[in-house]
């Protein structure tokens, strides 16, 4: 989704892509206590609260591509860039059902999970680092 992002500044807001949240992977992992709650009670605790961290994570985390960077919001203020230039590699994890995004700038790795629409992403992805320049 193409959008005029109030945090982003408005000489390149057209260029900007705000990835919309998706909230599978935290559904998946509440309706996985329920039925824990008879075998282990603890364990399906910790599973619907992890979660419910995931579903508020992302209802406060956004990520927005610009032209030169992946910026991440939390909530609506700038939390970290990652200058595209930096990035090295990246992928998509289960793409059939995507959990994890992995990529690997010049001096860390970071693993995020798929909270947003995964479509949109790796959209997003192949249009400011494509596969070959990130390899």
């Amino acid at each position: 989704m193409t959008t005029s992002n109030p945090f982003v500044d408005p000489n390149i807001a057209s260029q900007t892509t705000e990835l919309n949240p998706n909230y599978a992977i935290p559904v998946v992992f509440v309706l996985a206590g329920i039925p824990l709650i008879w075998v282990q009670p603890i364990a399906a605790g910790v599973v619907a609260i992890f979660g419910l961290l995931l579903a508020y994570q992302a209802s406060t985390i956004r990520l927005v591509f610009t032209a030169t960077d992946l910026d991440v919001y939390r909530s609506q203020e700038k939390f970290r860039t990652f200058p595209y230039e930096d990035w090295q590699d990246w992928k998509v994890f289960w793409f059939s059902f995507p959990v994890l995004f992995y990529f690997k700038e010049v001096k860390s790795i970071h693993f995020l999970p798929v909270l947003f629409d995964s479509q949109m992403l790796k959209t997003c992805l192949e249009k400011h680092i494509p596969l070959e320049k990130a390899k």
